[in-house]
């Protein structure tokens, strides 16, 4: 297999006239306009005026072929407070064949059920640990045929946006990745870490009938944390079974996972926490731990004027943290999805524990917790026309 990776990619590179000529280029352009609605069951003034509703993301999606290289890319304008504009994706890619394709740049993390391992807008527990939707620096292998899907992928880094020396990654990012933090408030940052260098493998089966199907896989991944502070190199494993079951209008996502991240900071710095950064902000997770999660959907069409159909689902998602004076973190989301010709709508109802979306504590809720924490409820809608 990698022998014949490493052809594919030297058929990239070195050789061009080889490849199926196409006489114009191919280009899409597309994107979407989403505002948020969320009524907050820890925020008192927010509950006093009726919740609050403004800008959650504009975005613009670009798919390019020319002479047997595609693009995808997708670029997303935040507010400020939540990491202003970022790339989600941006990789180019090169088929093989029907089965095989090769991509390069930002590209998803084969991990677990993808795309989603959830069908809500909050995803799952496992996408604040970066272990769903993630998007790396790198190269994947992908292979796609009706019984068996496999992937093999390195990625160099996480995304990449500040080239100095020994420079943190920046909070602007759409996926979770470590990173730096202040702990202390004291204008340094603590815990300065970095994914480097990992490998990942995806296998799934795929069996069943058209009526009724089933997939069934399991998925690793290994690379490097290298300490900016000590510049030593620690180590991150991630390991998982996933399923997926499709039955008529029914559909299951379901995924045990493990994880653990040892890193090698300076001497009395914590090996229990981590940081992790996403959207303008990092928070603490615990080093290690194992989730669990179990999402349901049922799809029924209707004739209601513009909304064609209703997606009602729950999705569960459980974090259990292997230091044993951590409180873990629990979070359940029911809501239905209304689909509406290009418009794409979720109604939710999100409860969280220790969960720092849904919560008023926010640094260290996914890492040592509270003891006892109450049940917090997030009503959260969210419209978006998609073109």
């Amino acid at each position: 297999m990698f022998s014949k990776i490493t052809l594919i990619v030297s058929f990239m590179l070195l050789s061009s006239s080889t490849i199926i000529a196409q006489d114009k280029p191919e280009v899409e352009i597309g994107g979407a306009l989403r505002f948020n609605y969320n009524l907050s069951s820890w925020k008192e003034g927010q509950k006093k005026r009726g919740g609050d509703f403004g800008y959650d993301v504009f975005r613009l999606n670009a798919k390019a072929k020319y002479k047997g290289i595609k693009l995808n890319a997708e670029y997303r304008l935040y507010s400020d407070g939540f990491g202003g504009g970022m790339l989600k994706q941006g990789w180019l890619a090169y088929d093989f064949d029907e089965k095989n394709e090769i991509q390069v740049g930002l590209t998803q993390v084969p991990f677990g059920n993808t795309t989603y391992n959830s069908h809500n807008w909050f995803f799952s527990i496992n996408y604040y640990i970066g272990l769903e939707d993630d998007h790396d620096m790198g190269v994947k292998f992908t292979h796609t045929d009706k019984k068996w899907n496999y992937a093999l992928a390195f990625f160099k880094n996480a995304e990449e946006m500040n080239f100095g020396n020994n420079s943190d990654i920046s909070n602007s990012r759409y996926s979770y990745d470590v990173a730096s933090i202040d702990l202390d408030g004291d204008g340094v940052l603590d815990l300065r870490n970095k994914e480097v260098n990992q490998v990942n493998g995806k296998l799934d089966y795929n069996f069943g009938s058209d009526s009724i199907s089933h997939k069934i896989g399991g998925s690793a991944q290994y690379g490097g944390l290298y300490n900016l502070d000590t510049e030593k190199m620690g180590t991150h494993y991630a390991l998982a079974l996933q399923y997926q079951l499709k039955y008529k209008r029914f559909g299951v996502k379901a995924q045990v996972s493990k994880y653990k991240k040892s890193t090698r900071g300076p001497e009395g710095e914590s090996k229990e926490i981590v940081a992790m950064t996403a959207y303008g902000a990092p928070y603490l997770v615990a080093a290690s731990g194992n989730t669990y999660t179990i999402g349901a959907s049922y799809t029924l069409p209707v004739n209601w004027g513009p909304v064609s159909s209703l997606q009602f689902y729950n999705d569960y998602g459980y974090l259990e943290k292997l230091n044993t004076d951590f409180a873990d973190s629990i979070m359940n989301v029911t809501g239905v999805l209304v689909t509406a010709g290009n418009v794409y709508t979720y109604f939710d109802a999100a409860a969280g524990k220790n969960q720092p979306w849904l919560g008023p504590v926010w640094e260290p809720a996914l890492a040592n917790g509270t003891n006892g924490a109450n049940w917090e409820v997030r009503f959260n809608m969210n419209i978006g026309y998609y073109f």
